[in-house]
């Protein structure tokens, strides 16, 4: 079903964490690096999923908390700030696209829609990452959780995105691949398109998105079914 406010142009923002790309695999190894600095066994590459998805701050907290262990604010900023430090060294050596982005990104831009990510990691790494990956050059607007004072699941992270774009605030669709998202653009009155591979602590069905798409190659008709184009 298409929204009454919804254009045939409507603003495209993405998130990035495992809805653009699959990056689990560097944050994790990061991750493993600070462990062992403090003495700590890396953890296995099978709980990766299931750690990574709430920004890094959450991630180090989640990875000390497997042995036991709690971090006082002053060690997990001096800790996040190694994380930004050692992960902007390593941004892409085992991240990579999901199959499709590219040609869907492609698609959409041609149909003359706005493309913009807004994600919670910081804008420097997200820039970092699309620039590794070769696709920054498609977004009209990349935001992360420092660009403004509000960040995900506050709406006004999402509609300032669109903004930067040069969309409007109200003719935009999210496509995410978590609670956060969906609860971000619920916030902000627009629909929102998941997928089912990302980051999400519950299948993404659960939280009730607008359309679900199992693969790229799905993205431009669904997005088209909702503009109503």
């Amino acid at each position: 079903m298409s929204s009454p406010s919804l254009t045939p142009r409507a603003t495209i923002v993405f998130d990035l964490d495992g809805t653009l790309a699959e990056t689990a695999p560097d944050i994790f190894a990061v991750l493993n690096i600070i462990l062992e600095r403090e003495g700590l066994a890396p953890v296995p590459p099978a709980r990766a999923r299931d750690l990574v998805g709430a920004g890094a701050r959450v991630l180090i907290e989640r990875g000390f908390s497997l042995y036991g262990r709690t971090l006082d604010a002053g060690k997990l900023d001096a800790l996040f700030a190694l994380f930004l430090e050692l992960y902007a060294d390593r941004i892409a050596d085992e991240s990579f696209l999901f199959p499709g982005v590219v040609g869907a990104l492609d698609t959409l831009a041609r149909k003359g829609h706005r493309l913009a990510v807004c994600t919670n990691k910081p804008e420097r790494h997200a820039r970092m990452l699309l620039e590794a990956l070769g696709v920054e050059g498609r977004f009209g607007a990349i935001s992360g959780r420092d660009t403004y004072p509000y960040f995900k699941p506050d709406p006004r992270h999402l509609t300032m995105t669109v903004e930067a774009a040069g969309g409007d605030p109200a003719d935009a669709i999210m496509v995410g691949d978590s609670r956060t998202d969906v609860l971000t653009a619920r916030a902000a009155g627009l629909p929102v398109i998941c997928v089912p591979f990302g980051y999400t602590d519950v299948p993404v069905e659960e939280l009730s998105p607008d359309v679900v798409i199992p693969h790229f190659d799905d993205l431009t008709d669904a997005v088209a079914r909702l503009t109503g184009a």
